[in-house]
């Protein structure tokens, strides 16, 4: 499990933090929150470091250009084509929570 204050993560920003092992990207959009894993599913990349449309909710891996929607992990371009893992995430008494899987 990952947690970071909410006042940390404005509308528009993004956070990477760390759980089970892994990389996850914590991003707000609109004051909405979604959780990906910072691995791009075309060549296993750093997807994070990627630009990112805070309107659209979508995240483009910096290797190839490949654009994810935050909330599905499904890829909207090529060449990724497989989905990349999405975590749970909630607001707990001011502490954004990210249920990652052990």
């Amino acid at each position: 499990m990952a947690q970071l204050e909410v006042g940390s993560l404005a509308s528009g920003e993004m956070r990477l933090v760390e759980a089970g092992g892994k990389k996850i990207g914590v991003y707000n959009c609109a004051g909405r929150l979604h959780a990906i894993e910072d691995r791009c599913s075309h060549d296993d990349g750093p997807l994070c470091e990627g630009d990112w449309e805070p309107e659209a909710c979508v995240v483009v891996c910096p290797r190839h250009g490949s654009r994810f929607d935050l909330e599905s992990g499904i890829p909207m371009s090529l060449p990724a084509f497989a989905a990349v893992a999405t975590y749970p995430v909630s607001v707990v008494d001011g502490v954004v929570v990210v249920e990652v899987p052990d």
